[in-house]
């Protein structure tokens, strides 16, 4: 089956975008705080499904939990290993509505778990249990990011595919919102410096401890949103590397972008990101001289 990308303007779903950011965040928390730690945050992410975003298994009281984004049906499916099941609808729910909603269906659930309940990598970081100022949910839009996800997911599995060395899953990390995959050379990488806002220092040297390319694909960087790419530490001449047509490498963000509206009319979108990729992420392996087997 070939989809087309849907046309969401990141504009068009502003308030929306910004409160299923900070769902997303408070479900994403207890997969955190209830995992065992895994290098470079990788136990903290949500993983894309056949019906939205999951934690997939966590780990709670001698069971496992998962807690399930539905974006087909706009519920929030939470779900236990003994049997357990609740399920709230998103629409309507500021963020204190939602974050009480959660927790009263874990506590209905058996499951005991607590989060530093205060948003990150955010300016503005109200904390959850306080914030109904943002309280917007458009199905429609939800859907329409979803969709892109879907695409996106399933275009970085393939590229992930053709790398034999240590790489991460493609999982959706909540803290900027942004659906990744990232390669390592196996050299560490030197101290990041930080500076995401809300966000301790200590998150990004942990998260960049190694020399990497990450790309992925976020509701930002363009006028419907963009698949990025870079390397950390950035070797010489990155920035000047050859890239597809449509595609460009922001100063501002310090990243190779190429934007959503440009693939969703190219010809063959599919052959464009994948070119986009696998020519990003030859820049970054070639002029810092990954070792190579």
């Amino acid at each position: 089956m070939t989809a087309s990308w849907p046309i969401l303007p990141v504009d068009s779903w502003t308030p929306t975008r910004e409160t299923l950011h900070l769902f997303t965040q408070i479900v994403g928390k207890i997969r955190l705080v209830a995992s065992p730690p895994v290098n470079h945050w990788w136990h903290v992410t949500l993983y894309v499904t056949s019906r939205g975003l999951s934690t997939g298994a966590v780990p709670v009281d001698g069971g496992l939990l998962d807690i399930e984004f539905d974006f087909v049906g706009h519920r929030l499916v939470l779900r236990t290993s003994w049997g357990g099941k609740e399920a709230f609808a998103l629409a309507g729910l500021s963020v204190a509505s939602f974050y009480d909603q959660v927790f009263s269906a874990l506590r209905r659930l058996g499951v005991s778990v607590s989060i530093r309940p205060v948003p990150n990598e955010v300016e503005v970081a109200i904390p959850f249990p306080d914030d109904t100022q943002h309280a917007s949910y458009d199905p429609e839009a939800v859907h329409a990011f979803y969709r892109q996800l879907v695409l996106a997911d399933g275009l970085l599995r393939r590229f992930r595919s053709e790398f034999t060395g240590k790489a991460s899953p493609v999982h959706y990390f909540w803290g900027a919102m942004d659906l990744a995959v990232t390669r390592f050379s196996g050299r560490p990488a030197p101290l990041h410096p930080g500076g995401a806002p809300n966000c301790p220092d200590s998150v990004m040297h942990e998260g960049y401890s190694h020399e990497l390319s990450s790309a992925g694909f976020w509701p930002g960087g363009g006028a419907e949103g963009a698949f990025y790419s870079y390397a950390y530490p950035a070797p010489e001449g990155y920035a000047d590397a050859a890239v597809p047509d449509g595609s460009f490498f922001s100063e501002a963000y310090g990243e190779f972008l190429l934007p959503v509206e440009t693939v969703r009319v190219a010809d063959d979108p599919d052959v464009l990101v994948l070119d986009f990729l696998r020519a990003t992420t030859a820049a970054a392996e070639g002029l810092a001289e990954w070792p190579r087997a």
